[in-house]
């Protein structure tokens, strides 16, 4: 009886094996950078584009690059605030469309480059706006603002790409202090609260909660997108692992590092509560883990290393800065993965030239195609 029904048994599991097959490959196309999307949309109609570059934008916050993951990080944003997701969609729209009219590169905008530091500077309008909610006059700020960082990132593009640099947030973190140091926090039309520094310790604190302390790691993933939820955080950190796994990992291990250093440095309870210690440490442990630079047991390390230094990089800035009321916004982690690409020797033989960088998973895959581009580039460039 047995042995009669073993080779149809066999049968079978090889045809559900082959009938699985494509049914893998289809659910993997929707993981990474999704390629395969650009050259179908390239016929379409312009909308059905601007909407793809569009959540390729929204992804690029977080440094991903993934449409569907896009979707799932804007539905996050309108879950938490509907009025932050219309804040975050008018920056996103209207600097993706100055940049196509000023002509800038395709390629930058079908990646969404142009459209995710304005996104980033019409939440953060939204989030310190002390007029409420539905205060219908920001939306002018916000559409100037995020036209504004287009000029910026262009402007910066030539500059940085003599080092292989990318432009990253510096477009946003410098067009939201200029906002905040026009209108001051009394400004009849557009107010704002002031930044309080995370070393400022109001009277009578309690106890520290290590329940809420835990609950911050999650957290400091969606205030990447000035998202203090938590279910709209772990929505946000299920859209970063559609994109990519390892990605995710390193971004809790960097916003789990942020916390602990604001916890050694006895920083405001609300710091540790609300993510705010930690999202500078997840945007510099997800930069060098991975996605920078080629994933191995010493990148790994680095980004660890590279976790700690935003995280107290971001707090002596918040300190300094929020002396006069402003917000350090991603200074801590822009600024040391800028210095960290810089770096020569050892760590410079994993860096992945900038314009093959993808997915971590997909970087691992592509490790010896963009290894014997470097040699045969440097094999030209010797005198």
């Amino acid at each position: 009886m047995w042995t009669d029904s073993k080779p149809d048994m066999r049968e079978a599991g090889r045809k559900e094996a082959r009938d699985a097959g494509p049914a893998v490959k289809r659910l993997m196309a929707l993981t990474g950078d999704m390629p395969h999307l650009d050259k179908f949309m390239q016929d379409k109609l312009f909308a059905l584009q601007l909407v793809v570059w569009a959540l390729r934008g929204v992804t690029r916050v977080i440094l991903a690059n993934n449409p569907l993951s896009g979707s799932l990080m804007l539905a996050a944003i309108y879950w938490a605030s509907p009025w932050q997701g219309l804040l975050g969609t008018l920056g996103l729209l209207t600097s993706t469309l100055v940049a196509v009219i000023l002509g800038q590169d395709s390629g930058e905008v079908w990646g969404g480059l142009h459209g995710f530091n304005g996104m980033l500077v019409s939440l953060l309008m939204g989030v310190f706006n002390s007029a409420g909610d539905w205060y219908w006059w920001l939306l002018l700020p916000v559409c100037l603002a995020s036209a504004t960082s287009v000029f910026f990132f262009s402007g910066l593009s030539p500059v940085l790409d003599r080092w292989d640099l990318p432009v990253a947030v510096f477009p946003f973190n410098m067009v939201i202090i200029i906002y905040f140091l026009c209108t001051g926090p009394d400004n009849p039309y557009f107010p704002h609260h002031l930044a309080v520094p995370p070393s400022w310790v109001p009277p009578n604190v309690t106890a520290l909660s290590a329940t809420q302390v835990l609950q911050g790691i999650p957290l400091g993933v969606g205030q990447i997108f000035a998202c203090s939820s938590l279910g709209p955080s772990l929505l946000i950190l299920a859209g970063l692992c559609l994109y990519s796994p390892l990605q995710a990992f390193h971004a809790l291990i960097g916003s789990a590092i942020g916390t602990l250093a604001g916890l050694s440095m006895a920083v405001r309870h609300e710091c540790l509560y609300t993510g705010l210690s930690g999202f500078n440490g997840a945007l510099g442990c997800m930069a060098v883990g991975g996605l920078f630079f080629m994933f191995n047991w010493k990148t790994h390390l680095l980004a660890i290393a590279t976790a700690f230094l935003s995280a107290y990089v971001d707090i002596a800035l918040s300190n300094l800065l929020g002396a006069m009321g402003l917000p350090a916004c991603s200074w801590g982690a822009t600024l040391t993965v800028t210095l960290l690409m810089l770096l020569r020797g050892d760590v410079a033989t994993y860096r992945i030239p900038l314009g093959q960088v993808r997915a971590p998973e997909q970087n691992l895959r592509s490790r010896s195609r963009w290894q014997a581009g470097s040699a045969v580039e440097q094999e030209s460039t010797d005198v």
